[in-house]
């Protein structure tokens, strides 16, 4: 019994560092503080309530954020009453990549160096627009680095869904950035005024 109790105390402190992260990422799936907070000490209790599934090895942040994922889909989604699909359809000719020649390749330090050219609040800002079903995908594999496997997993999902949800969430998030850039005269050389 002591054993089981060690266990759990050294669970919680192994926990308890992933705090931040899943504070942050509760707060752009909520866009508010106090449900962020409510969501992540939900998902603590969850997590220590169900520590005994907790196999040892595993991965506990994923673990934990797929408590998280899970919580907020099943509590906060219901709560809100927003339509569970939202479509992105209008975005799929919104093609950013040919206006900025060098994302003609889309590698990934490409994409890396086009959001060097945003502050954090934009990039946030075009993360936090994002449908709820695309917002999802995007946060848990930009922003937190989990595998399509470990999210379909997460969302419960085909990890088709998941790869088809990342290109239209992402496609819609540079869209949105790229209106940024233009307002910042960063994108200025595209639009026809320069011509006059």
């Amino acid at each position: 019994m002591v054993g089981t109790m060690a266990e759990r105390s050294t669970f919680a402190d192994d926990a308890m560092q992933y705090a931040p992260q899943l504070y942050s990422a509760a707060l752009r799936m909520t866009r508010n503080p106090s449900d962020a907070e409510d969501l992540v000490q939900e998902t603590y209790l969850k997590a220590y309530r169900s520590f005994a599934s907790y196999e040892e090895g595993t991965n506990l942040r994923a673990w934990l954020f797929r408590i998280l994922t899970n919580t907020f889909i099943n509590t906060y989604r219901a709560k809100q009453r927003r339509p569970v699909e939202t479509d992105l359809d209008d975005v799929e000719d919104l093609y950013m990549y040919r206006r900025i020649g060098a994302l003609q390749t889309a590698s990934r330090s490409a994409e890396d160096q086009m959001l060097d050219l945003f502050t954090d609040d934009e990039v946030k800002a075009s993360l936090e627009e994002l449908p709820e079903n695309f917002r999802l995908p995007v946060l848990l594999a930009d922003v937190e680095g989990f595998s399509y496997k470990e999210i379909a997993e997460m969302l419960d999902i085909p990890i088709g869904t998941v790869m088809s949800r990342l290109h239209r969430g992402r496609k819609a998030m540079q869209k949105r950035l790229f209106d940024y850039a233009q307002a910042r005269g960063l994108a200025g050389h595209t639009t026809p005024s320069t011509h006059a």
